[in-house]
């Protein structure tokens, strides 16, 4: 199977006897990760679940453009749940890579925003590494977007960082009236 190898792993064969006995009782697959556009053999996983009739959404976090590109036209993934980390000015700091190139981002983002396979668009919020006016500029970059989630961060216990927590709910509601004028669809996740 596609992925990193661990304890609950289970084989190409489980997957896909698993999918073919609940075909016309489930409806889709995500393809989620880390990032799935990493694997070299996602395009050749993606149609096998193809031609068992599912639906297919493919979570990215935009780094690889051409990827996401080649799997849209090959008519593999009929909807992208793309992360949008931060505004290009805090994009660095928020994925912890001095020197990352926005540029590979804005080309997600554009695709996307040209319509070529349905979308979102998601933020995890964390205090520490946002603010209102870096939702208000990651929403700028996305403006005209369809749909645009902000998640509210939940602290699995095993962060690499310091300093990080969930803003309250009220908090939310307010950098969901931040972004909400620049998309066609606003809305908050975990609260």
């Amino acid at each position: 199977m596609i992925g990193t190898p661990g304890a609950d792993d289970v084989s190409d064969e489980e997957l896909f006897a698993y999918l073919n006995k609940r075909r016309g009782l489930l409806d889709g697959v995500c393809v989620t990760g880390g990032e799935p556009l990493l694997h070299p053999g996602l395009a050749d996983f993606l149609r096998r679940i193809r031609t068992l009739g599912y639906s297919i959404k493919l979570d990215t976090n935009g780094c690889f453009p051409d990827s996401l590109r080649e799997l849209v036209a090959q008519g593999l993934v009929d909807y992208v749940a793309m992360d949008l980390k931060s505004s290009p000015q805090h994009y660095a700091e928020t994925v912890g890579v001095a020197d990352f190139d926005f540029s590979v981002i804005r080309r997600s983002i554009d695709f996307l925003l040209a319509g070529p396979v349905d979308y979102e668009f998601r933020t995890t919020v964390v205090r520490g590494l946002h603010n209102r006016d870096i939702l208000r500029d990651a929403a700028l970059e996305i403006r005209g977007a369809k749909r645009y989630f902000l998640q509210k961060f939940v602290d699995s216990g095993d962060l690499i960082g310091t300093g990080l927590s969930a803003f309250s709910d009220s908090e939310m509601e307010e950098f969901l009236k931040v972004v909400s004028p620049y998309v066609k669809t606003a809305a908050l996740r975990g609260i």
